[in-house]
């Protein structure tokens, strides 16, 4: 029988029931306007005759996939953050209609800069939506995804050496040496450094254990200034590292630290981003002034923006470290990367010449 329009006692909803070529049907309509009620009563019928005849394929919209891909296992925020954005374009669009067309006009309406920005922006579109397509594809939904894949150029790895390594220390605010002393000693990245927890450090082992975006745990070795730096730290439990943020009392502005840094899905070192910014900029690291009018104001702000991020504090160990023993498949493991090729690029990157430099900045005698 086909699809009818019902209400169940004391409730305003309507809801469908009924059957369509032998599938049966009973579900809300989330509605209890009787005009948008029925127009999802046609559409959910028309939807069920399109299936009985072409398949499923022909009806899957880009929700559903996304509804299912969640469900199947746990997501990071970072990737339900880039999944909303998703959302809010292709909506109820079905799979069947998204291809390079609909990407590129989606690289149009999400994105800032449009069709004109960089492959790595573009990314943040392209890897959610092939992932979820990839999922759907596996379930027979739609067809598997071909998609043209913006081209990134070759980058420079960028690196530090221990003298410029210090100056950039020495310049940092108090609470920022420790953490910062910590990633060029250990390579780790700044997600799994503001997640330590004191019950992963060991410093009479010389290690600590990070876990990975993935979930996966990583040991990492703590050289000796590493190990020096961590002890010299109040707090011996929650989180190693802790931010100090600013506070109004009766006095005026003051500082306290918080028990860890906000949680921002993975995603960068914003967390550190203006305490970073000022120590390279006193460290005399290279960068540029950005200048800019906040709305509705008309005198223009400046900050500076060094050409050296947090993440290069990673390169930068990495980099070391195959100064010092020359073996990319230890450098791999120490690191936690998953192929080699990654790390082929910190191959012959340090000069030998910097070796002693490192030993003694780690602290390591010979």
């Amino acid at each position: 029988m086909p699809l009818k329009l019902f209400k169940r006692a004391r409730s305003e909803t309507y809801y469908v029931r009924g059957t369509v070529k032998g599938q049966s049907v009973y579900e809300s309509s989330g509605t209890s306007d009787p005009q948008q009620a029925e127009e999802y009563r046609a559409k959910r019928e028309a939807e069920l005759w399109q299936e009985s005849i072409y398949g499923k394929r022909a009806v899957v919209t880009f929700a559903h996939a996304v509804a299912a891909y969640v469900e199947a296992e746990p997501r990071s925020e970072a990737t339900k953050a880039y999944l909303r954005r998703l959302l809010e374009h292709f909506g109820t669009m079905r799979l069947a209609e998204i291809d390079q067309t609909a990407l590129d006009q989606a690289y149009r309406h999400i994105l800032r800069d449009g069709a004109q920005a960089s492959p790595a922006t573009k990314g943040s579109v392209l890897t959610p939506l092939r992932s979820v397509l990839e999922f759907a594809a596996v379930r027979r939904w739609c067809e598997r995804p071909a998609f043209d894949k913006p081209r990134i150029p070759m980058s420079r790895t960028v690196y530090l050496r221990p003298g410029q390594v210090t100056d950039l220390v020495d310049n940092a605010a108090p609470h920022l040496k420790p953490l910062l002393i910590f990633l060029f000693g250990t390579g780790a990245r700044m997600s799994e450094a503001l997640e330590l927890d004191w019950a992963c450090v060991d410093l009479k082992g010389k290690r600590a254990v990070v876990w990975q975006k993935q979930g996966n745990e990583r040991h990492i070795d703590l050289p000796p200034r590493v190990c020096a730096s961590l002890a010299s730290l109040p707090n011996r439990d929650g989180r190693v590292f802790r931010p100090v943020r600013a506070r109004k009392s009766k006095n005026g502005e003051g500082r306290e630290i918080g028990e860890a840094s906000s949680e921002n899905g993975r995603t960068s070192g914003g967390q550190i981003k203006s305490g970073w910014s000022v120590a390279c900029r006193k460290a005399g690291l290279p960068g540029h002034m950005r200048v800019w009018t906040p709305r509705g104001q008309k005198k223009p702000k400046s900050v500076f923006v060094p050409d050296v991020t947090p993440h290069d504090a990673r390169h930068t160990w990495a980099s070391w470290q195959y100064c010092l023993h020359k073996d990319l498949m230890r450098l791999k493991a120490d690191g936690g990367w998953g192929n080699i090729t990654t790390v082929t690029r910190y191959a012959k990157v340090m000069p030998d010449a910097y070796r002693e430099e490192i030993l003694e900045w780690l602290g390591i005698s010979v």
